[in-house]
């Protein structure tokens, strides 16, 4: 019997995700299946996928064809890898120890790729919530602002006008100066009238004295 592993959908409309299951390569896509070996979900970033690598491994060996997508996975996962040291073992190239040596170099390398790469998703996607928040708080103070402005123009426009003092009316006056006019200064009628008849007098007992 052709056995292959391949994938079968599930999931609802829009969000599907995928077992990973070894079929008879004469059954329909989501008919029966032998074994279910692990899943696939490519909806996150990187994709989600969990394995049984020990089965993975046993079917390949026995004969089991990938199809494209499946041999991407197992080839991700280092299914593939490890297959190929064990047939290198199988030929005498090199001992099991080496192979698993090599096998762990290889190992740790991906996963250090793929925690970079999920470092980097991280920063990305601080960056763009950093940005929405920035964007959102502008949005913001521009609409305060605005709200502002309106409630200032409506206080202003409901003000009462100011009221206008009136100025005291000044009566001008003429200064004293120019309104009084100065008094004329006039010999003392009074002496001059005493004098005379004084003079007269005097005259009077100088020609009685005389005679």
């Amino acid at each position: 019997m052709a056995t292959k592993l391949r994938l079968q959908r599930r999931g609802r409309k829009n969000y599907a995700f995928y077992q990973i299951i070894v079929a008879d390569s004469r059954a329909p896509r989501d008919g029966k299946y032998i074994e279910r070996i692990g899943s696939y979900n490519p909806n996150t970033h990187p994709a989600t996928i969990t394995l049984d690598f020990d089965r993975a491994l046993y079917w390949l060996q026995t004969g089991a064809q990938p199809t494209d997508t499946v041999r991407n996975i197992l080839s991700d996962e280092g299914v593939l890898m490890k297959k190929h040291l064990l047939g290198g073992v199988a030929k005498g190239a090199f001992d099991e120890a080496e192979a698993e040596k090599r096998f762990n170099a290889w190992k740790n390398n991906k996963q250090q790729a793929i925690q970079s790469l999920k470092s980097k998703d991280a920063e990305q996607k601080r960056s763009e919530e950093k940005a929405r928040l920035d964007a959102e708080k502008k949005v913001n103070k521009e609409k305060a602002d605005a709200l502002a402005k309106k409630k200032a123009e409506e206080e202003a426009a409901n003000a009462p006008a100011p009221e206008v003092a009136e100025e005291p009316a000044i009566a001008q006056e003429a200064p004293a100066a120019e309104a009084e006019t100065p008094a004329v200064e006039e010999a003392p009628a009074t002496e001059s009238a005493t004098e005379a008849p004084a003079q007269e007098g005097e005259a009077e007992e100088t020609s009685a004295a005389a005679e």
